[in-house]
């Protein structure tokens, strides 16, 4: 049963028709429906009420959030979406770096067009910039040299002088001499396979207080497995592996649990979670790592003794751990 032609008019009077539509038929029956059509009321412009305050519109359409004309879509939400929900486990990291320093750097690898350090930038960088004296700093590492000029065009054209853009591979970074020897943040949001190990590698190497990255195409260790099968099918725990759509989803999980070990045993606390609002991309782990100076041995012991179960010993070098 359709009621909706009789839920026009001001709210008041939408409630007026549920009270007697209610006295007619149960509850259950038009509960969900009256629901979905009383809060379909607009009540501000779906151009602005999701963007906070203080926001670049400019940027937010050069990202494709907003629509040329500055409105608001069902797909432009969903990427708001996507973007405050990360920016919520990034922000408390930068709080903690500024009320304890003052200024920091972060360095964004697989930068892509840089999204993710735009709308930290935006977010949170431009606020204390030039009360910090210009010191804090982001750079984006991004192997494709076309994406590194249009992202230093937008900074330039919006003011963002705090952001630098080089074009380098992540395992290049780790020995550039346009970084600093210390960074205080380092980012990887979906740096193909093996380029965020090598974008924890560069955050060891550089002393980084937070480490954040969301894995992606995690191949390597699953080439491994499916390399050394024949090896160790006596073990059985080899049927995880033993078919190929297993090899390649065990693969996966494996390569990041061997990273969450890799962290700790370097000093870090680690913590998992998943992404809400990425449901469209089977890349939605991000792991968090502080650096605490915890007790390295045991994660040590944990690392190796799982490359050496599971067959995997010569990505030790991969998953290297302090001497």
């Amino acid at each position: 049963m359709h009621f909706s032609h009789g839920l026009r008019g001001s709210l008041g009077e939408r409630v007026a028709v549920w009270v007697n539509w209610q006295q007619l038929f149960p509850f259950s029956v038009i509960c969900r429906t009256f629901a979905l059509q009383l809060l379909a009321v607009p009540t501000m412009s779906s151009k602005t009420h999701e963007i906070r305050p203080n926001q670049s519109v400019e940027l937010l359409k050069e990202l494709h959030i907003l629509t040329r004309d500055g409105k608001m879509n069902q797909d432009s939400r969903r990427k708001l979406k996507q973007v405050y929900h990360l920016f919520q486990f990034i922000e408390p990291l930068l709080k903690d770096l500024k009320d304890k320093q003052g200024a920091l750097t972060l360095v964004d690898h697989g930068a892509g067009k840089s999204y993710l350090g735009f709308i930290l930038y935006d977010l949170f960088f431009k606020e204390f910039q030039s009360a910090a004296g210009g010191a804090s700093h982001i750079y984006g590492i991004e192997t494709r040299e076309d994406l590194v000029t249009k992202s230093e065009e937008l900074a330039a054209r919006l003011g963002f002088t705090g952001m630098s853009f080089l074009n380098l591979s992540v395992a290049e970074s780790i020995s550039s001499t346009r970084l600093p020897a210390q960074i205080d943040i380092v980012t990887a949001l979906h740096a193909c396979n093996t380029a965020t190990d090598d974008a924890i590698r560069f955050a060891l190497d550089k002393r980084a207080k937070y480490i954040v990255v969301v894995p992606c195409c995690q191949a390597e260790v699953a080439g491994v497995l499916r390399q050394n099968k024949g090896k160790s099918l006596g073990n059985a725990l080899t049927e995880i592996w033993r078919h190929p759509l297993h090899t390649r989803e065990f693969g996966s999980q494996i390569t990041n649990v061997l990273r969450c070990l890799q962290l700790e045993a370097h000093g870090y606390q680690v913590s998992v979670t998943e992404l809400v609002g990425w449901e469209h991309s089977m890349k939605n782990e991000l792991i968090i790592a502080q650096y605490k100076d915890l007790p390295r041995r045991r994660p040590a012991e944990r690392l190796n003794e799982v490359m050496d179960t599971l067959g995997i010993q010569e990505l030790k070098e991969r998953f290297f751990v302090e001497a």
